[in-house]
This record gives C-alpha cells, structure tokens and sequence, in this order.
C-alpha cells in the first residue's frame, strides 16, 4: 500500500481520525479534511504522513478548492472516505426545515460533492470511494427522520456511483456502523439505550472506532480489489437480528 494517499473527511475525530491512523500503520498518506480548525490541527499534530486540510465539505466551491490542494499537495487520490456527518435526533414534528437542511447538506450533499469532485483523480488511480452510511439508514427508528433518511441515500448513492463508476475501475462501497464506542455517543446514549441497543446485538457490546475502521481500510484496499457496490453493517449483528431476541436471551439463561 506504500504510496497511496486516502481523502478523509471528518477526520479530526471518531471513526475518520482511527481511520486516519490506520491508513498511516499501513503506509498511506491521508489528506485529513475538517471544518473545525482547532480539532483538526490537534489531531494531525503528532500524526507524521497526514496533512491538515480545513474545508466545509457542503460547500460546492470549497470542495472544488480543496481537491485541487490535495492533488497540489499529493498528486494523486487513491481513496476518498466520505465519512463527515452531523446528527440532530428529533422527532418529525419538531424537526424543522432549517435542522432537516443542515443534516442533508452535511451527510448526502458532501458526499456527493466530493466524490464527484475526486472522480477525475480516482479514474487515474483506479481507486476507491468508501461512504460511511449508518444503521439508521438501514433500519427505521425513532427521532432520526433526517439522519436516518440521509443515510439511506448516501446507501443508494453508493450503489449509483458502483455502477456507474465501474466502467473506470473505480469502486464504490458503504460502510454503516452500528453503535460505537465514541465520546459522543458516550455522552448522549443514557444506560437505559445502552441497555437496549445491548440487547438487541447478539455480539452485546458496543463496537470501536478501530473496528469499523477496519473494515473500511479493507474496502480501500487491492485486497477488495472484486468489492463494489456493497453496504457493509458493521454493527454487531445488530440490522440482522430479529424481533424478540432480548426474549429469546432471557427464556435461554432459564
């Protein structure tokens, strides 16, 4: 993998900044793209073979900008993660318009502006687009309306630019984490949706930021060389379980 250079966004934290230190351990270079400026400069202090990269990935002439300075800096894009998200949990009638927008221009209009803005530089390479899609695009739930629904379309997406890209040898695949272990799931799932998300993942744990990193390195990688097109959960068999299995648990500990 010596030599290949990976575009992370929302790389300053979470999943994109594990991401970030994977890719190094395994001798990419990483373009390290955030808005928030004093997080990112923090992350990519002490990160060697990483470049701080500070754009708004749902602004249209931003991310024409910032392609053409990793391409200045790098010269050339081997992966694109789109991983940049924001989330507002409420529930449909308290979502307003101005909350449903902030949520589509981040989750879907930044994907698609920046894969679209990569697919000059990724047809070179042949290279691959990983979209970080969610369990929440996958299965309904309540207070998501907005970040559910911008999730199930980037999962579409990626399917679109799978088949449309193929033709280049350019890969497109979706990665939908269930929950993870980050700060700030931490700091907004109470012990009693901790509980149930336990209870509803036969793996009962939550997942790490490394894990799901992982599976995104692969899908980056010439070892997933045949891999276009897919949504991978990675969620602890969580979109695979059925109703009742707390149930079943618990009539299998009697």
């Amino acid at each position: 993998m010596e030599n290949k250079v990976a575009l992370v966004t929302g790389a300053a934290r979470g999943i994109g900044l594990a991401t970030t230190h994977l890719f190094i351990e395994l001798g990419w270079q990483v373009a390290m793209i955030d808005r928030d400026s004093a997080e990112l400069r923090n992350a990519c202090r002490d990160i060697a073979n990483a470049k701080a990269f500070e754009y708004d990935v749902s602004i249209p002439e931003q991310v024409d900008l910032m392609i053409d300075e990793v391409l200045t800096e790098f010269g050339q894009i081997d992966a694109v993660v789109n991983n940049a998200g924001v989330a507002d949990f409420l529930p449909i009638h308290e979502t307003d318009f101005s909350a449903w927008r902030r949520i589509m221009e981040t989750n879907l209009d930044g994907t698609f502006l920046v894969s679209q803005a990569a697919i000059p530089a990724l047809k070179q390479t042949k290279g691959a687009i990983v979209n970080i899609g969610s369990i929440s695009g996958l299965r309904a739930s309540t207070l998501r309306v907005a970040y559910g629904t911008s999730k199930a379309a980037v999962i579409h997406m990626t399917k679109q630019q799978a088949i449309e890209l193929g033709d280049f040898g350019v890969r497109a695949n979706c990665v939908c984490p269930g929950p993870v272990k980050t700060k700030l799931a931490m700091a907004v799932h109470s012990p009693e949706i901790i509980s149930a998300y336990l209870d509803a993942m036969p793996l009962g744990r939550y997942g790490s930021e490394r894990e799901i990193a992982e599976v995104i390195a692969f899908l980056c990688s010439d070892k997933a060389s045949y891999v276009t097109g897919q949504v991978i959960a990675a969620d602890g068999g969580f979109e695979t379980a059925g109703v009742g299995l707390p149930a079943l648990r618990k009539a299998a500990e009697e």
